[in-house]
């Protein structure tokens, strides 16, 4: 009888524990198209899922932009981009998860509230077709990993992974693991952060972590100085930069994440902290609602355009129009 090639192979299930050949992406907005250049362009294949095939074909184009912009600043050659974008399969289908070895949760919901139910869906429907080996993880930034766990039939397979932007310059993953968390789980997400270049630090679990609490504290006591007419949103940008070296000030900062994602970020630690720091300042709440949303809207404490800021000349009873 003729042997089939298939006996003198590995079989999947024969491999050693701990191998890590590919990781899967819910959702790649702007952070998860982050996540997935970086990991990528570390060697390492990623597949992502979006809701539909055209939001997969847009995520895939933009992701090629921005290593052309890389190519023209002599950052990256053609070739390098060419391998990059081949390690990258974008799909509507969960399925196509079923051979990852960690799962990053990274959706961007718009809907008010903490979306809490909907990343349980999501860490459902992902359990339903990866093995059991499977390390899932989220990236919210303000949600309690032990709460997305409580959707698992197997808790002990997830962790909290928060990325922080830009994910290619800031060389940290905040890194939580809940009650329930195994240690095989938790050593295989540290050893993923260190093939991609990444310093763990590890979190108790807390909302917010460290960066986000430490943020959104900075933005809302930013705002209190600016409804008390101390001082202007360039002024106190730029006295933060000096003062602390920091890349960009509080409002800048604002801009840049999405003057909504903050809005997200402090109604949920209020909500799990019931702490004053935390409660969105009125002048975050008036921007939200004119969709003044920062640098994606194209306005938000300055006016962006290509990524370029101009400082609004207003004062802050027009939102500075």
């Amino acid at each position: 009888m003729e042997e089939k090639l298939e006996r003198f192979s590995l079989s999947k299930s024969m491999q050693p524990k701990g191998i890590l050949q590919k990781v899967g992406l819910i959702g790649c907005g702007s952070i998860g198209q982050e996540i997935a250049l970086h990991v990528s362009q570390k060697g390492i294949e990623i597949v992502f899922i979006d809701l539909s095939e055209e939001l997969v074909q847009a995520s895939l184009k933009s992701m090629s932009d921005q290593l052309d912009e890389l190519i023209n600043k002599w950052g990256m050659t053609g070739s390098e981009k060419k391998l990059v974008m081949q390690r990258i399969t974008g799909s509507t289908k969960y399925e196509d998860l079923q051979h990852c070895d960690i799962i990053i949760e990274t959706i961007l919901s718009k809907k008010p509230g903490t979306s809490i139910e909907e990343r349980m869906r999501v860490f459902e429907r992902v359990e339903n077709v990866v093995s059991r080996d499977t390390v899932i993880t989220s990236n919210t930034a303000t949600l309690m990993i032990s709460d997305l766990s409580a959707a698992l039939k197997y808790p002990d397979r997830s962790v909290g992974m928060h990325f922080l932007s830009p994910v290619s310059r800031i060389n940290i993953v905040e890194v939580v693991r809940h009650a329930g968390t195994s240690d095989e789980a938790f050593a295989l997400v540290k050893k993923f952060c260190k093939m991609i270049g990444k310093k763990v630090v590890e979190c108790s679990e807390s909302p917010g972590n460290i960066s986000t609490r430490m943020i959104v504290s900075m933005i809302n006591e930013a705002c209190n100085l600016l409804l008390e007419g101390v001082s202007t949103v360039t002024d106190i940008d730029e006295v933060m930069m000096e003062a602390t070296g920091f890349e960009f000030g509080p409002f800048e900062m604002a801009d840049k994440y999405g003057i909504d994602k903050i809005h997200k970020w402090m109604e949920n630690l209020y909500r799990e902290q019931g702490d004053m720091r935390f409660k969105p300042s009125p002048i975050i709440k008036r921007m939200v609602r004119a969709k003044m949303l920062g640098r994606h809207a194209g306005e938000g404490f300055y006016y962006w355009n290509d990524g370029v800021k101009k400082a609004k000349p207003g004062t802050i009873r027009t939102l500075g129009r």
